[in-house]
């Protein structure tokens, strides 16, 4: 390690320490290495002793930075897992980390207008800001060419030093795994790190974060079950962002959603179908949908709409990984464990060779318990960890494509926990996912097809027979060039063939001479001769040989 990612592994340790969370590292056998390792760093105590666990946790995650607190985002949204102390301190983390100067985010944002005054471009500019989490914040004003309220988004200041930090540590880390562990390649956890840093990178840049946001409202224009807030693009760039700010209720605040009379099933439902829409209809999906970022609009509770913001993070996957996990799912809510298990196989997520029997049992086995329970009762966390102890027998490796979409799942589960617990989320999916496959596969599919393929046909019709002319004429110079490179093979061959036996000769020849040399010296200048013979024809054999 570097002198600074030694410092820095430092400062991590000492944060943790100083926090006490060592409180964390279980009692058991294995660990008794680690715990009296602890005790020797005695000039590192707990200085928050007043604090409980869960706030020291947060506190901890806080001031890691960047990189730690996207992880206790991820954490704070499985109460399975959790008790309540820690899940409500780690929520915290969604949209209420320690703002910066909001004198420094001004200076930022008349920066990024060409060093003009704020108030050439906006009425009413807050300093204070509305909003704060690990990437940016937020601070409200209004527009002086249309008198509309906005919020404006600001990067922190140079935190990309500390994520260009972290993001190395981490890899340093990573590159340790499969030493440390048995199956640890299986994982790629190089390929899993390298996924999660371009996630962090790419949130940095808030023009791909407007067009992110740009391109969701598109696609959910006029429905009632996710509305997107406008980007004023030209007041965007790589540092500042500027939207319609919004008013509606934080999707964890039960009570206030409950109080206005909100349709809490329903609500649930439009969840999970908003999700599997992004996924299988559009293939872009929201990737950080914690419930920082999600919320509920005041208008028609009975006809609940989400209100979705920070498009940093999007996600989407190709043809085939949809069309493996739409069929998995279905596979899943049908119970078919053996089409599970050959999915797997032919999408090449487990081995070639993987005995399809034993992995379907396998399969069985975790998820079978799971069904006809409603949501409260079924816990994903546990369903991940058994399915991992499984991927373990069967060699199956991380799909770093996935991973954003899994945790997406984890943040899914999550909110449709706090908001209706009976929730049936396999009655809910199934529907969407058989429609999806059967426009996929269908007629419907096939028609559709041929009508976005029809006009490259006809404008390619015309020159068809230029086509079929320059595809036999390439066959034909295809079929010639494999002959020569046939017989320059075959030339080659039998030339180093010849080398091999003149190689041979000369060999033996050579050998013949020195023993004769030294069992026969009175044949006088005869072993000379012969050896000199033996010299020719290896040099023969090594001029074929090149």
């Amino acid at each position: 390690m570097t002198p600074g990612e030694l410092r820095r592994l430092y400062f991590i340790i000492k944060t943790f320490l100083s926090y006490g969370l060592d409180e964390l590292i279980p009692r058991m056998r294995i660990t008794v290495p680690l715990r009296l390792w602890r005790r020797t760093l005695f000039w590192m105590p707990n200085r928050h002793k007043d604090k409980l666990l869960g706030e020291r946790l947060r506190l901890a995650l806080q001031e890691l930075g960047p990189v730690w607190i996207k992880f206790g985002q991820m954490l704070s949204t499985r109460r399975d897992l959790f008790p309540p102390a820690i899940a409500d301190q780690l929520a915290l983390l969604q949209d209420r980390v320690a703002p910066f100067d909001g004198r420094l985010a001004k200076q930022q944002i008349e920066k990024s207008m060409g060093d003009r005054p704020i108030e050439e471009w906006f009425d009413n500019f807050n300093i204070e800001p509305l909003a704060s989490a690990s990437i940016a914040q937020v601070h409200t004003a209004t527009l002086k060419s249309n008198g509309k309220e906005v919020v404006i988004k600001v990067i922190r200041p140079d935190i990309l030093p500390v994520i260009r930090a972290d993001m190395k540590l981490i890899y340093r880390l990573a590159r340790w795994v499969p030493r440390l562990m048995p199956d640890g390649r299986r994982l790629r956890p190089l390929e899993v790190v390298r996924e999660y840093e371009k996630t962090l990178i790419d949130e940095l840049d808030l023009l791909r974060e407007s067009a992110n946001a740009i391109q969701l409202r598109r696609n959910f224009e006029n429905s009632p079950m996710l509305y997107v807030p406008e980007v004023y693009s030209d007041y965007c760039s790589p540092t500042m962002m500027v939207m319609e700010r919004i008013y509606g209720i934080p999707v964890n605040d039960v009570a206030a959603l409950e109080a206005n009379g909100t349709d809490m099933k329903l609500l649930a439902e439009r969840g999970v179908q908003v999700f599997f829409t992004q996924v299988f209809r559009d293939s872009f999906f929201h990737g950080d949908m914690h419930p920082g970022n999600i919320f509920v609009s005041y208008e028609h509770p009975e006809d609940p709409q989400y209100i979705g913001i920070d498009c940093g993070i999007v996600g989407s996957l190709n043809k085939e990984d949809k069309r493996y996990l739409a069929e998995n799912f279905i596979a899943f809510f049908n119970r078919d464990y053996r089409k599970v298990a050959e999915l797997h196989v032919d999408s090449g997520w487990v081995p070639a060779d993987t005995n399809v029997e034993e992995f379907e049992f396998a399969i069985r086995t975790v998820c079978e318990p799971i069904f006809e329970k409603p949501l409260a009762e079924i816990s994903f966390g546990h369903v991940l960890l058994n399915l991992f102890n499984t991927a373990r027998r069967f060699n199956m490796e991380v799909q770093p494509q996935l991973v954003l979409l899994q945790k997406t799942l984890l943040y899914i589960e999550g909110v449709g926990r706090q908001l209706y617990p009976q929730l049936d989320l396999w009655k809910t999916a199934k529907p969407f996912l058989e429609s999806w496959i059967k426009d996929q596969v269908g007629l419907p599919a096939l028609i559709r097809s041929i009508k976005e393929k029809a006009p490259f046909w006809v404008e390619r019709m015309p020159d068809l027979p230029e086509l079929f002319y320059d595809s036999l004429r390439q066959s034909k110079q295809l079929q010639q060039s494999v002959d020569r490179i046939a017989n320059q093979q075959q030339r080659q061959n039998k030339r180093q063939g010849q080398s091999r036996y003149l190689f041979g000769m000369g060999a033996i020849l050579l050998l013949s001479a020195t023993l004769l040399l030294i069992n026969r010296p009175d044949w006088g200048l005869s072993p000379l001769w012969l050896m000199g013979a033996g010299a020719v024809i290896w040099l023969v054999g090594w001029r074929r040989a090149s």
